[in-house]
């Protein structure tokens, strides 16, 4: 720095931070980094181990011993029991086949051969991670209730109204819709690859902007 150069006029000075917006300012930094946390953690970014089969995204290390701290993090945020994939799998859908965000107010139908597993549910999330105020309290449908044709696939609709002539999986309100897919004892082909997985197709069943 010039010793020589003129004092700066004191409006160019700058002004130490008074106590009082101290407190403020820690306030907002604490803000933004829990916001990038959850994020990081909530948000649709692909993760380490991340697979995809269709619309479906999985995981090479949910369930796992090779699971990291960010995926463990990630689990216990989106409310996942994570057990051993020799027990259970998961897969998440947050868009349809064509690759548009699936919507609450849209209907899809959801069709596909039965996966390989002893047994299996679907469960319809909102935007939040939590379940829908669906009527008559139903938050998902699975193997049990499910009637398959003589291909062995299965087929349910979506959406804020039934669809005729299929099962039926509430989503009412208009928000963000993630569909969930847990597979119990699943296949040993599965454990070993996720990826391996015949997704269940999503389509929209009529126009929904």
């Amino acid at each position: 720095m010039n010793q020589d150069a003129p004092p700066l006029p004191a409006t160019m000075r700058p002004r130490p931070m008074g106590r009082a917006a101290l407190p403020a300012a820690y306030g907002l930094a604490l803000i933004l980094g829990l916001a990038s946390v959850l994020w990081a953690l909530r948000g649709p970014l692909p993760g380490v181990g991340e697979v995809r089969a269709g619309p479906w995204a999985g995981s090479s290390l949910t369930g796992s011993p090779q699971a990291d701290a960010h995926t463990r993090a990630r689990v216990a945020a989106e409310g996942l029991l994570a057990l051993g994939r020799s027990e259970t799998m998961y897969y998440v859908a947050r868009q349809d086949d064509r690759g548009r965000p699936l919507r609450s107010r849209c209907s899809y139908r959801v069709e596909g051969p039965a996966p390989a597993a002893r047994w299996w549910s679907l469960t319809a999330y909102g935007a939040d991670h939590y379940l829908f105020d669906a009527p008559q309290g139903r938050y998902s449908l699975n193997a049990q209730g499910l009637t398959l044709d003589a291909a062995g696939r299965f087929a349910l609709a979506t959406g804020g109204q039934a669809s005729p002539g299929l099962p039926w999986l509430p989503t009412p309100g208009d928000q963000a819709l993630v569909l969930t897919l847990r597979l119990y004892n699943p296949d040993a082909s599965l454990q070993a690859d996720p990826a391996a997985l015949v997704p269940p197709a999503i389509q929209p069943i009529g126009d929904c902007p």
